[in-house]
This record gives C-alpha cells, structure tokens and sequence, in this order.
C-alpha cells in the first residue's frame, strides 16, 4: 500500500542529517539537488527543525572536510536566523541505531520537533523503516521531489 505524504497545508517540518550539509558544502555544481534544498529552506518553502547536537556535528564535519570558515559562519547565521531550534536532553536520547550513536540525536530532534520529514542519506536509519513514529525518513532527492510537486 502506497503512503500518502503530508501536504504543505502547513509550514513542512524537516530535520537534515549532517551529510545533507555537508553534501551542499562539497558540492561543484549549482545544480546540485543538496545545494537546491538548502536554498528552498531559506526561501521559506519549508521550516528546518535543528538541534545544539546536530549543530555541533554540522560544524566539525564541516570543518573536518576543509569548508571555510566564511561559509560555516554563513550558515551558522541562517541556522539561528531561519531553522527552528528545539532542545533534546541527553534522556530524551533513545538508542535506537546502534551502529553510530549520532545519529540517534537527529531521531531524537525530528521526534521532538514534530517534524514530518527526516532526510539522510545515511543507510544506518533504514532499521527504522521509511516511516518512524510518523516522521517519513527519506534521501534528500526524493525530499526535493515531494518539494517540487507541493509547488506545482
């Protein structure tokens, strides 16, 4: 049976894996689907749900891979600009994926910020299946997909 996705009716609530940054950041190409969602988010078409933990994450990995520090303070600035901060305790934090304990603070930030959307490119959320306590885990293409047609 084929699930329906929510409708924009409202603002959609998302919550972006560090690798979809990272991706943006990395990307050669203006066309880049990744570089597409980041600026949809900043355009208003849907509201980016964060949390101090995947922020922290966000900027070490950025940093690891050689981003510049103009461009990780540009998108610090959107982040406490635009994205809507939620706060997840450490006893908020369930174990759900074993495999990289990380990733079980961005769970825990698309729960608590009732998000509708969770997109990853990380295979470590499939034990979760593709819908998680009503939050649609999805691959940023298939996310940009569903943006695409909202807007039809």
């Amino acid at each position: 049976m084929k699930q329906k996705l929510p409708s924009s009716s409202g603002l959609t609530r998302v919550v972006f894996d560090t690798n979809v940054f990272i991706a943006s950041a990395l990307s050669k190409s203006d066309r880049s689907p990744n570089k597409e969602l980041i600026s949809r988010w900043k355009a208003g078409e849907f509201q980016l749900v964060i949390s101090d933990g995947i922020l922290k994450e966000v900027v070490e990995k950025l940093i690891i891979k050689g981003i510049g520090k103009d461009k990780v303070i540009a998108l610090l600035t959107d982040f406490f600009l635009l994205a809507d901060w939620v706060e997840v305790r450490s006893e908020e934090i369930k174990n759900l994926i074993p495999n990289d304990p990380d990733d079980n603070e961005v769970i825990a930030c698309a729960l608590i910020g009732k998000a509708n959307f969770l997109v990853t490119y990380d295979p470590h959320f499939d034990i979760l299946g593709k819908i998680y306590q009503g939050v649609y885990i999805m691959e940023p293409l298939k996310f940009l997909t569903f943006l695409r047609q909202q807007l039809q």
